[in-house]
């Protein structure tokens, strides 16, 4: 059946399963004595500490702020159910949010993107946040993980009505970025996969992901099918593993090779490198992106996880790989031209 008919429908809705960190982005146009005040350089990127509490209460009350769902992996599940279009909830995702204002936001703006969203709900923390401060053509951003990083598997994940949701599903895709809230969590969803030979996809996420949640990351890499990261990334795993290389498509190579537990998949790697070139291990070959006129940009934030979200969305309509790249670019090029991770209402990709 072609994925739009109804008969499908059924077959198709869940079969896309993403897990990981909800957060809810808070962007606003500031001014420079904000920025002062919480002591934030224009253009960076930090998790938030004690100094940074009221800053989130702020931002709100005195800029006009804009509320987009955030957090790496509901992007790209979020991506992928936009480049789906239909039928709606081809895209599952779990993750742990407050009984808050914020946490309601994050709910509704899932159901818009037609996301069937399974929250782990928790009042202990607050839900997820990240403040992105704009100030011209900079942004700094500040994450709050709270509530992220309160995701219990005995709370949630192993509970029936969740659990089916997850064995539904086909491909199965987490960032990084979860490795430091919940490893049992990925290695429950990992090990299904694998047992199952269905394809599970993780991405690098962060140099710091890389070399401080190495051990972490090692113990999930046997049941991982597709290892999604860009250049840094790629380095930093390099470094950690003692790679004597610095080529990407080495590296690239070195990564395919680590062991693996499903035989009856090779792995695949996926490097992505900004305006350069995508690196994937079939052969290794290099897959150049869409050109675009550096006056088109508005925010390189987002590109990541929305290259990953287009690929996703032909991965789950057992598509090549070399059409998932694709429109893994194709996602990346349109999500770079809006702010923050957001998109026009249909895509026009063939």
């Amino acid at each position: 059946y072609h994925f739009g008919t109804p008969q499908c429908k059924e077959k198709h809705q869940n079969a896309l399963f993403g897990m990981g960190n909800p957060l809810l982005d808070i962007c606003a146009v500031v001014d420079k004595d904000f920025l002062d005040k919480y002591g934030l350089k224009p253009n960076d990127q930090i998790l938030a500490e004690e100094k940074h509490k009221e800053m989130f209460e702020e931002i709100v009350k005195k800029f006009k702020a804009e509320y987009h769902a955030g957090g790496a992996t509901q992007n790209s599940v979020k991506v992928a159910q936009w480049m789906i279009q239909e039928p709606h909830k081809v895209a599952t995702f779990f993750g742990c949010i407050g009984k808050d204002k914020f946490g309601k936001i994050l709910k509704e703006k899932a159901e818009e993107a037609h996301v069937d969203a399974h929250y782990y709900e928790q009042s202990e923390e607050p839900t997820g946040t990240c403040a992105a401060c704009i100030t011209g053509d900079n942004r700094s951003l500040v994450a709050n993980l709270a509530a992220a990083n309160c995701y219990k598997k005995e709370k949630h994940l192993d509970l029936e009505e969740n659990w089916k949701l997850v064995e539904k599903a086909q491909v199965y895709y987490i960032a990084g970025f979860f490795l430091t809230v919940s490893l049992e969590s990925i290695l429950k969803v990992a090990k299904h996969a694998s047992e199952n030979n269905k394809i599970f996809c993780l991405n690098l996420s962060a140099p710091f992901i890389c070399e401080f949640f190495k051990e972490a990351l090692m113990k999930v890499m046997p049941y991982v099918d597709i290892l999604f990261g860009n250049e840094t990334e790629a380095a930093a795993f390099a470094r950690e593993r003692g790679f004597e290389t610095e080529d990407i498509e080495e590296i690239a190579k070195k990564a395919q090779s680590l062991p693996k537990e499903n035989k009856k998949r090779q792995r695949i790697v996926v490097f992505t490198q900004g305006k350069e070139g995508t690196v994937m291990t079939k052969g290794v070959e290099t897959f150049p992106v869409l050109e675009i006129n550096q006056s088109k940009i508005v925010d390189t934030n987002g590109a990541g996880d929305a290259f990953v979200g287009g690929f996703l969305s032909q991965l789950v309509q057992d598509k090549t790989f070399e059409q998932c790249i694709r429109a893994g670019h194709y996602a990346a090029n349109v999500i770079i031209r809006h702010a923050g991770c957001t998109f026009p209402e249909k895509p026009d990709f063939q």
